[in-house]
């Protein structure tokens, strides 16, 4: 792969040209699907995955029940895998495939060796670092104080901003596994907000219909976690 076929993440694009010269030097490309399960929690860390264009991906906290909690989603603002931690770890949260499209992909211990050769890619990842942990800050405190109709329209709009389309793949089973609630709770919610106006339901997709209308019934968790990655990464968060 070369320099000029590097494009549709924003994390690569923000690295300075010669960063982005090597590391393409050691990418490949792969597609995965959604409902592909990246890494289990366990698993040895082999490889730091970056979404492209549309590609969206989400971590979840396994439960002693054996639930799972959505706890932060990952698309071309950033990458699944170690870009921080040195050499390979095991995976503490399952991290899972929402919205099917392609990837790079590199090897952790190749990833290092870059992150030795520049100061400027071991800062890069660091701040990138900081904005995930600020939108898993974020998602503690939402989870904590805010309705499920507050934090599913939140999810709906942080979906759409990550992959460009109204159109959210997800059932209603899955909406409510990522927000730790029941299929019938999860259905007046979204009964609720297609009564609105703010959204339509069609088989194994969730439709917005009306973005103002859904920021209304949202909290305002993705505005903060946005303010701050442009603070610390300046144009690389979706809007």
């Amino acid at each position: 792969m070369t320099l000029d076929d590097l494009n549709g993440s924003n994390l690569i694009d923000a690295m300075r040209t010669n960063d982005k010269a090597l590391l393409a030097q050691r990418l490949e490309t792969v597609h995965l699907n959604a409902g592909h399960i990246v890494y289990h929690p366990g698993d040895d860390v082999q490889y730091a995955y970056f979404p492209r264009f549309h590609a969206l991906a989400s971590y979840h906290v396994i439960m002693a029940d054996g639930s799972a909690v959505e706890t932060a989603i990952t698309g071309r603002e950033g990458a699944i895998g170690g870009i921080v931690s040195h050499g390979r770890l095991p995976a503490y949260a399952r991290s899972c495939i929402m919205h099917g499209g392609e990837f790079y992909r590199i090897r952790c211990n190749e990833l290092e060796h870059l992150k030795e050769e520049s100061s400027a890619l071991r800062r890069l990842f660091n701040r990138y670092a900081d904005g995930l942990l600020a939108q898993i800050f974020q998602s503690v405190a939402c989870n904590a104080v805010h309705t499920v109709e507050q934090r599913a329209a939140k999810w709906l709009i942080a979906a759409m901003d990550r992959t460009g389309d109204r159109n959210i793949a997800m059932t209603q089973d899955q909406l409510g596994s990522l927000l730790g609630v029941g299929r019938t709770y999860v259905s007046r919610v979204v009964g609720r907000l297609s009564k609105s106006g703010a959204v339509i339901t069609r088989r194994g997709c969730i439709v917005v219909q009306d973005r103002p209308l859904l920021m209304q019934a949202a909290c305002d968790c993705n505005r903060l976690v946005a303010e701050h990655f442009d603070t610390v990464l300046s144009g690389v968060y979706p809007s």
